[in-house]
């Protein structure tokens, strides 16, 4: 893939003789499973902090609880400490901080709860590049919908592609949350060499009652948000490399007058481009997506924040979202632009709500404007005012803006190579 173009565009149907979805793993599996005694940590994760000087640790230590009746831990009994150094077994530095516990509660007949074993995260300072590990990736974005663990009863058991469907006299959307755990250490051997960046998908919210929402998420990730000055885990930046990171919250107010428009607009603004060149954005819903699912559901967020992006020059945003591959061509309100983002969705990464086949544009697949239910924010579909598809909601083939689309399973990998870099000049 490069930044040039506009391209033809293209589209790979999906092969139907292949698995439309994959399975998730029991909890019995070995790699799900907890091995080690109580006060071993568990599920290490790596984070990046503010710079390359610093970076956060974290991991979790006793036994979480899952019950009619739960207690939760006392997270000041034990210590949440690193020792670090240069050489293996030469441990100069040390950093603390405190730990955090959390629940998911029900008060619904029939529902067990849960509570969390203790949350350590603490932020190691003075680090010094050179004797950072280098590792290949160096980086993993993960741009929401981490674990679906909303996709079960909270007694476990088999989960379903379609909660609402399968579960439709459910008091709530219920979560197995020891699929949390499960994940953590199914990624440990990654996540405890690689440093691995979040963002909250719909699958995060997972809502109890009194209006809680997101406990499994904020409590289970550090992000630099106090660093960057967001001082919100929903939306946070960091650098890495040549590059600087923007992640924004779609399930959090993203208008014009709010807080995080407001927290964006400076970040954009102190970004030195002629020492960062590249600015990629990520959040979880994509603005730009041909294809039926999910279908110009986040409209009101690009009619927002589409501006800034565009006036502070980002040249590349990462989606989700929608279950499969499309790549855009440079593009800004509906319209090719050289000096647009390239906007990527990559949500193909597998999972159990299975892959997305159908396109907009396909006889008979464009969607009513109320066919896609938010979880947050609201409506604001509309027509196109100019183009092929002038006066209509859906194109009759596939959008100029729409570069590749294929309905498949895998991963993105970014490679930032400053020596390549071509400014936009306005």
């Amino acid at each position: 893939m490069t930044l040039d173009g506009p391209f033809e565009p293209v589209t790979r149907r999906f092969d139907l003789s292949l698995r439309s979805g994959s399975d998730d793993l029991v909890m019995e599996n070995p790699r799900l499973k907890k091995n080690v005694t109580s006060s071993f940590p568990d599920q290490i994760s790596l984070a990046l902090s503010a710079d390359p000087s610093s970076m956060w640790v974290s991991w979790i230590t006793g036994d979480a609880q899952i019950g009619k009746n739960v207690t939760p831990l006392d997270p000041s009994s034990v210590a949440s400490e690193v020792w670090y150094g240069t050489e293996s077994g030469k441990y100069a530095s040390q950093q603390d901080s405190k730990s955090t516990v959390y629940s998911q509660l029900y008060p619904f007949e029939g529902l067990l709860n849960y509570t969390s074993g203790i949350i350590h995260h603490v932020r190691l300072e003075g680090l010094e590049p050179d004797n950072v590990i280098e590792n290949d990736p160096a980086l993993v974005l993960m741009v929401g919908d981490l674990t679906y663990a909303n996709q079960y009863l909270t007694t476990g058991g088999q989960g379903a592609s379609c909660f609402s469907c399968s579960f439709p006299n459910a008091s709530i959307r219920e979560t197995y949350q020891p699929h949390w755990d499960g994940w953590g250490r199914f990624m440990e051997p990654l996540t405890s060499r690689v440093p691995m960046m979040v963002i909250e998908g719909n699958h995060e919210i997972e809502p109890q009652v009194d209006g809680i929402t997101f406990q499994s998420y904020l409590t289970r990730f550090a992000v630099p948000s106090e660093e960057s000055r967001s001082n919100s885990s929903f939306y946070y930046s960091f650098y890495a490399g040549g590059a600087h990171f923007i992640m924004l919250g779609a399930y959090v107010d993203y208008n014009i007058t709010g807080t995080q428009y407001s927290w964006l607009m400076d970040d954009l603004h102190r970004v030195n481009r002629s020492l960062t060149p590249w600015v990629v954005a990520a959040w979880h819903p994509p603005w730009y997506n041909s294809y039926n699912s999910h279908y110009q559901e986040f409209e009101c967020m690009r009619q927002e924040m589409e501006a800034l992006l565009y006036q502070y020059k980002v040249d590349i945003v990462f989606n989700d979202h929608v279950h499969a591959y499309e790549r855009m061509n440079r593009v800004y309100n509906y319209t090719l632009d050289p000096c647009g983002p390239v906007y990527m969705t990559v949500g193909d990464a597998g999972n159990i709500e299975k892959v997305n086949v159908d396109f907009a544009d396909d006889p008979g697949k464009c969607p009513k404007p109320d066919d896609n239910k938010l979880e947050f924010g609201g409506l604001c579909h509309l027509n196109f005012t100019s183009g092929p598809a002038k006066g209509k909601f859906c194109w009759s083939k596939q959008p100029e803006w729409s570069a590749y689309r294929e309905s498949s399973f895998g991963h993105g990998i970014l490679e930032v190579r400053l020596s390549n870099v071509k400014p936009c000049a306005f």
